[in-house]
């Protein structure tokens, strides 16, 4: 089967070249063809083209006059399609190497891609390196990858011939009256592409783990494995990748959450429920004290709403219908329903509600530290970052239209002053605002759409802040600033967000009245920093590899006595730094100090106080700093006006 031309409606159209020439061409012609008939530079190292903004085959035909440029391996948009590509060459591999493997599904995804099999027994790390080896050959065939394009019933049989029923479900599902599949060396795949031209124009790649998947994401469904593996242009940004891994797995905030002893997750209890040991209890609460001061000093203030609500307000909101599988819901001996809180935003509504509001009153900043629950399925819940239970750092914005753009720019001045303390300094801002073409399904009118999203972008500039727009991905009831920070080794974490919201204020009817006397509707701001405390504790845990600064250290300084000879004056020095406030215990074991140092090191406390006779002459202490060494000797007194200097001004260094 031969891809399919576009049909020839007129003799020739017009296609704009990426250096503003306007060129004639024949209809039918494909990218490819274009760009040799025309010199496009680099074409010979192209892997894709963009018609009119759309990613598209090299040897795909342009079904229309537009736009025209080539994707090269080094573009932003080309790692999407490396790694798709990638993806179905592993699922040649493995129907090569392993015959009677069904193939389902290969997606690029945000670090790499993905493929999940059925086969009766899960991949080994020998059948890892057996598939990456087969890939390595079929790059080396350098086989061509064409798209085609059938009719759908066509495509059903070509796929009940090959035994491959997850590829048939796809298609009936997925496609239209014509379905693409894609060809290369006799493997075939349904897919919507593009791809490369040929496996040989593939960049780096590896495979990286194996894991358990179920079918279409329902634990109703079969399990099947899933390969995971990574691509990238070249093998420089390959190894540095891979060296990132390697780090982040030094860091994995699971394991440095046991052994500092920070916080553990218990089957006993209940999957995706976290419980804080005291010294992650100590490092959350430093975290929501920062937060609280600076909301404070920014006017905020803090309510608390029940955990436990009727099912009625949950229906008002809105909530109810949407979101219904993903809330805890009880009834009572009565029959009274009630719901486990999944937001905190209708509770704020109602304290906003429970009195007469002026145009004076407003703003009105609500925060809380509310704890929400939401049901998450077993598969999905990891350590910190996914879990059933978690206190959102959250916040509503009650204001007037006029006080909009001020209070947005407020809430981008306190991102940014937040997440410099705790050391992050690279910012991210995504802005996402409705589909134009489908405006009917959002919340709000035109006008007030218009006023939020120009809201939004002035505060953005205002600020100077270099942004993504996205179209089409706000929620249905209003846009959105979204911000990434980049942690220490480079990796992009979301976690703020400013929401507009158009649709609690109608649903609630609550209202102010204005200076003219007439009952008029508030904006109203949804704002979280942290976004929860749980996930952002175990970004900071990894951020920090466990080293967290002294202000947030669960244990600022351990005294080290060399020997028993010196005990009375450690347990002295001891006392002294909790009297000043300090985080501070001493290392009463009988282990020789050098083993002491070692165990303080792993234990990552910032300040070790070696104390032996000499330094109880003195009333010193010997002062070593993790990761950092011998300091030298330095009075009590002065020690601990550095320690409290430290915590006070939450340095990032000791």
């Amino acid at each position: 089967m031969s891809e399919p031309r576009s049909p020839i409606t007129d003799p020739s159209r017009e296609v704009t070249l990426p250096d503003g020439r306007v060129v004639s061409v024949a209809a039918g012609m494909s990218a490819l063809e274009i760009a040799k008939q025309h010199e496009l530079p680099r074409r010979g190292r192209a892997i894709a083209a963009r018609f009119n903004g759309r990613a598209i085959d090299l040897h795909a035909a342009l079904p229309e006059a537009g736009h025209l440029s080539l994707i090269y391996p080094e573009d932003p948009d080309a790692l999407e399609i490396l790694r798709h590509s990638t993806s179905h060459v592993m699922a040649q591999a493995v129907k090569e190497l392993f015959p009677d493997t069904k193939i389902a599904q290969g997606p690029a995804i945000e670090d790499g891609f993905y493929y999940d099999f059925r086969r009766d027994e899960p991949f080994t790390d020998e059948d890892l390196e057996q598939i990456e080896q087969r890939m390595r050959e079929i790059v080396e065939r350098n086989l061509q990858i064409r798209r085609h394009e059938v009719a759908k019933a066509v495509a059903e049989r070509m796929f009940e011939q090959e035994q491959e029923p997850y590829k048939l479900y796809f298609v009936r599902e997925k496609s239209g009256p014509v379905a693409s599949y894609y060809e290369q060396g006799g493997f075939r795949d349904f897919c919507r592409g593009p791809h490369v031209p040929s496996t040989g124009r593939l960049g780096a790649f590896k495979l990286l783990r194996t894991a358990g998947a179920y079918w279409l994401g329902s634990e109703q469904n079969e399990m099947l494995w899933r390969i995971y593996g990574t691509a990238f242009a070249t093998e420089q940004e390959l190894d540095a990748y891979l060296q990132q891994l390697e780090e982040a797995r030094k860091r994995d905030h699971r394991r440095l959450g046991k052994e500092l002893d920070l916080f553990s997750v218990q089957e006993v209890a209940g999957s995706g429920l976290v419980f804080w040991h005291p010294n992650g209890t100590i490092v959350r609460h430093e975290i929501e004290s920062f937060l609280r001061e600076e909301l404070t000093r920014r006017g905020y203030v803090f309510v608390t709403t029940p955990h436990i609500a009727r099912d009625q307000l949950f229906r008002v909101s809105g909530h109810y219908d949407y979101y219904r599988e993903n809330m805890y819901t009880l009834r009572t001996a009565d029959d009274e329903e009630l719901v486990l809180k999944p937001m905190n935003c209708p509770g704020h509504v109602m304290i906003y509600d429970a009195g007469l509001r002026s145009y004076r009153d407003l703003p009105i900043r609500m925060a809380e530290y509310g704890t929400v629950y939401r049901y998450e399925r077993s598969g999905t819940l990891a350590g910190l970052f996914r879990v059933r239970g978690f206190t959102q750092d959250d916040a509503h914005i009650f204001c007037r239209p006029d006080q909009i753009v001020e209070e947005i720019d407020g809430c981008l001045e306190l991102v940014e002053a937040v997440f410099r303390r705790f050391g992050f300094e690279d910012f991210r801002f995504e802005l996402s605002v409705r589909d134009p073409g489908n405006a009917e399904k959002y919340a709000g009118t035109d006008e007030e759409w218009n006023a939020a999203e120009a809201a939004l972008v002035t505060a953005l500039d205002r600020r100077h802040l270099t942004y993504q727009r996205y179209e089409g991905e706000a929620v249905f009831y209003g846009p959105k600033i979204d911000v990434k920070v980049v942690d220490a080794i480079g990796r992009p974490w979301q976690l703020s967000t400013v929401q507009f919201d158009f649709n609690l204020p109608r649903r609630f009817d609550i209202a102010f009245v204005d200076q003219d006397g007439q009952r008029k509707q508030p904006y109203m701001v949804h704002r979280a920093i942290y976004g929860s405390i749980e996930r952002f504790f175990g970004i900071l845990i990894e951020h920090f590899g466990g080293y967290f600064p002294v202000w947030l250290a669960p244990v600022q300084a351990r005294v080290l006595p060399v020997s028993e000879k010196v005990s009375e004056y450690a347990e002295s020095v001891l006392c002294r730094l909790q009297q000043a406030g300090l985080r501070a215990e001493c290392d009463r074991s009988p282990d020789k100090v050098g083993a002491k140092i070692r165990n303080a090191e792993l234990a990552k406390v910032p300040y070790m106080l070696v104390v032996g006779p000499r330094e109880a002459d003195s009333d010193a202490v010997s002062l070593r700093i993790h990761q950092q060494g011998d300091q030298g000797s330095v009075a009590v007194d002065a020690f601990i006006e550095r320690a409290r200097s430290a915590t006070a001004e939450r340095r990032l260094q000791p």
